[in-house]
């Protein structure tokens, strides 16, 4: 009974941390985010933050894989309210870029995140993504749908197009007039995939 109970207690502990480090970096920008302040927010020391992340860059991990998770919810709700398979793929790839008008999409997982992290093609969430998209592109390609292609090849074309456009709209200057141009433009890429006769999205 005692360790069920730390257990739920360290889950507190570790899910106060994510709120208050997800408070800070939306809020303030990751650089500028201190963990004393975060920390103290949450009611918790700073060797809480050390025990559970290591540090702030691993709260920031945690933060990121917590809103990518909610990203993901949020796709498949356009693919599953979509006509059809090929929409859904479709939804699902322009919701992706439309999020980049979020504020706290755009500052934690398209500026500070690759800022922080690296290259966000090369995050774990990313693998993961990836083999839902080449499972989808096997399918619209046993269904016709799509003209016979490498599955990969197509599913990392087509994410990599959605990441970028995300990056781009998120430094822009003007980002709902970014969006515009990519999600036509992305569009029309991925509308290239469809086999001939079948119609346009």
């Amino acid at each position: 009974m005692a360790t069920g109970r730390r257990a739920e207690k360290m889950e507190e502990t570790r899910a106060a941390l994510i709120r208050a480090g997800r408070r800070a970096f939306a809020g303030k920008g990751y650089a500028a985010a201190a963990m004393d302040e975060l920390t103290a927010e949450a009611g918790l020391t700073r060797g809480a933050l050390y025990h559970h992340f290591g540090d702030k860059k691993g709260l920031l991990q945690a933060v990121i894989a917590q809103i990518d998770a909610e990203m993901l919810a949020r796709t498949a709700q356009l693919r599953d309210a979509a006509a059809t398979p090929w929409l859904g793929f479709l939804a699902e790839g322009l919701g992706y870029i439309e999020m980049a008008l979020d504020p706290e999409i755009q500052r934690i997982m398209l500026l500070d995140g690759p800022a922080v992290l690296g290259d966000p093609s090369r995050w774990p969430n990313q693998s993961a993504c990836l083999r839902t998209s080449t499972a989808m592109v096997e399918a619209l390609v046993a269904d016709g749908v799509m003209a016979p292609v490498d599955a990969e090849a197509a599913a990392r074309l087509i994410n990599g197009a959605a990441l970028n456009a995300a990056l781009w709209i998120a430094a822009s200057d003007d980002p709902p007039a970014t969006l515009a141009r990519a999600a036509e433009a992305f569009r029309r890429m991925a509308e290239g995939f469809l086999a001939p006769g079948q119609p346009r999205g």
